[in-house]
């Protein structure tokens, strides 16, 4: 009798090291590949650009492999304890990353019917990431990265979008990363066009002064050196009509989603609150507006999220909740809820409620008061998109700010000189300078 192999694979972009791999598992016998659910990719952050499906359809069609079963989470415990492969094959180089919990389970697994993990050397001349990187470097189509959103908040993770107001801070989106205490590797997945940074930016204030065309403009010199999805912050949307042109204007340009609230009259900032006059739309008159949205749209990946107020303006949890199911109802894509109390307990209450009755629409939250909340904790919360929504520009202008006073103080730039990046730096910061 034939001994059983098994491989797990997200083969989103099938390269030489996978073919390796499978090579040499079908040496040792029939090879199970274990395909990786969008779900348990996400587990792993690494959300690929084809679905299931099509990655299935690669997949099958290589002589190597005898059959293939979905992977339905990170862990490969489940499908192991099913199968009871005689093996396990995988490249060596998940010893020394945040998969290493994986390879554990496996050996452990693996002790209780005497089965074997058989390590590949990796090839670190070609792997997912460095191809993915060169892709990125030949740009991306309007379509591609319109869909991505909704690509990575169906994978289950949780989607961390960072504030843009010009190219140069869309390109620290784009690569900033880091390594979190359990050795992940972390970025962030999409960026936030902000009215009230794309206002200060131009240095007029936040009540809706700079027109659409004026930040789709900004839009285009941001999208020119990005390739991750963009949420448009468009206030409240304007009259209906007016709403309709900018669905058109942002899809056209391949933004992936617009959130408008759902207040009326002169824009005034949320974390005002009621310290200032602000009115709350009529339940009737803003489903319209998402109804007329909708239809003016033409691809289905454009997104159209309605922010809830009620809980800024002091009108209730009820009348939070009784908004997002009728805003859902009438067609958005998903909830944005807001508050602007340092306690986020009135957001985990409004999260849970919601999802009580509805496990599947996003909701997105913006944590600039709530800012004690981590992203694992608005995971197990419900929440599917976090927004930082301001803190590139906030960062940016104390930092200006120092320099310029300290140039005035010295009557010379030497004292400046550790607060800013050294002009080698800014060189290489932009490919093509040199």
């Amino acid at each position: 009798m034939s001994k059983t192999v098994y491989v797990s694979l997200i083969a989103d972009l099938l390269h030489a090291g996978h073919v390796n791999i499978l090579k040499e598992a079908s040496k040792l016998g029939d090879v199970t590949v274990g395909l990786l659910t969008q779900k348990a990719t996400g587990e792993l952050n690494d959300v690929p650009y084809l679905d299931y499906e099509h990655r299935k359809i690669v997949i099958e069609n290589l002589s190597f492999v005898s059959q293939i079963i979905p992977q339905e989470t990170a862990s490969y415990k489940d499908n192991l304890e099913k199968l009871k492969p005689n093996y396990v094959v995988h490249g060596n180089d998940w010893k020394n990353t945040n998969q290493r919990k994986y390879r554990d389970e496996v050996i452990e697994a693996l002790k209780s019917w005497n089965g074997e993990l058989i390590e590949v050397d990796y090839s670190n001349d070609i792997n997912n990431l460095k191809i993915k990187d060169e892709m990125t470097k030949l740009g991306i189509t309007t379509t591609a990265r319109q869909s991505r959103l909704r690509t990575l908040i169906n994978s289950g993770q949780v989607v961390k979008i960072l504030e843009v107001h010009n190219a140069l801070s869309g390109l620290i989106a784009e690569n900033a990363t880091s390594t979190t205490s359990d050795d992940e590797q972390v970025s962030f997945d999409g960026m936030w066009s902000s009215s009230l940074t794309d206002s200060t930016s131009k240095g007029k204030p936040d009540i809706e002064a700079v027109d659409t065309t004026a930040r789709v403009n900004s839009l285009n010199e941001i999208f020119e050196v990005t390739t991750k999805p963009l949420i448009y912050d468009a206030d409240t949307g304007g009259k209906t009509e007016h709403f309709e042109f900018t669905v058109k204007s942002l899809e056209r340009v391949g933004v992936s989603a617009v959130i408008i609230e759902d207040k009326t009259g002169l824009k005034k900032n949320s974390l005002f609150g009621n310290d200032v006059k602000q009115t709350q739309d009529s339940i009737e008159n803003f489903c319209h507006k998402i109804k007329s949205g909708k239809t003016v749209q033409v691809t289905n990946d454009f997104m159209i999220i309605a922010r809830i107020e009620s809980l800024i303006l002091e009108a209730g949890m009820d009348d939070a909740i009784k908004r997002a199911f009728a805003y859902v109802e009438a067609g958005a894509d998903g909830v944005m809820i807001h508050s602007r109390l340092k306690d986020p307990a009135e957001i985990t209450e409004f999260v849970n409620t919601f999802r009580a009755k509805d496990k599947h629409t996003p909701i997105v939250v913006v944590p600039t008061s709530f800012n004690s909340v981590t992203t694992d904790e608005f995971k197990t919360m419900g929440v599917n998109v976090v927004i930082y929504a301001n803190h590139m520009l906030r960062a940016a202008y104390p930092g200006m700010m120092s320099v310029a006073k300290s140039i005035l103080q010295h009557k010379r730039s030497l004292e400046a000189e550790p607060d800013c990046m050294k002009i080698k730096e800014i060189l290489e910061l932009i490919p093509g300078t040199k």
